[in-house]
């Protein structure tokens, strides 16, 4: 079975599995799209019968998700150790101000979430639309800036 017969073939229940265990369906196409990359350098799975391939691609896209799954919690728990007070003692809120008006805007939005309103970064991620990764580097990135200003004003 050739690859455009085989994708025909399988294309709706593997779409219908990944929307049965992905949160979003973003993250289902995702689990799809990675699942029929995966297929491509995988030549064997042609020659098997229909159930077996989709019972492959099932197996495929339930370990990519387990493995984003593990993969969260651990970039969770590295954010909760890393992570700043809340309101830092030394700055007051003008000062504070001040040095968030220094990043843009998109940057001081996110520490001001962050740190002020104590969202967590998948909750920042879903308001904006962005992966909580995404607002977790950028953050990292205006912490980095916030620091080296701190540094030139002391």
């Amino acid at each position: 079975m050739e690859a455009n017969a085989m994708y025909d073939s399988l294309i709706k229940d593997v779409t219908r599995f990944a929307r049965s265990i992905a949160r979003h369906e973003q993250e289902a196409d995702d689990l799809v799209q990675d699942a029929w990359e995966k297929s491509l350098k995988e030549k064997e799975l042609e020659q098997l019968p229909v159930y077996k391939q989709r019972a492959w691609f099932f197996r495929v896209m339930k370990n990519r998700l387990i493995d984003d799954r593990r993969k969260e919690t651990r970039l969770s728990a590295w954010e909760e150790e890393i992570d700043f007070p809340e309101k830092p003692a030394s700055l007051n809120p003008m000062e504070m101000a001040e040095l968030l008006g220094q990043l843009t805007p998109e940057l001081s939005d996110l520490v001001f979430k962050r740190y002020w309103l104590g969202m967590t970064s998948s909750e920042i991620g879903e308001q904006v639309g962005a992966p909580a990764a995404t607002i977790r580097y950028k953050l990292h990135f205006a912490i980095k800036q916030l620091r080296k200003q701190l540094e030139v004003d002391l």
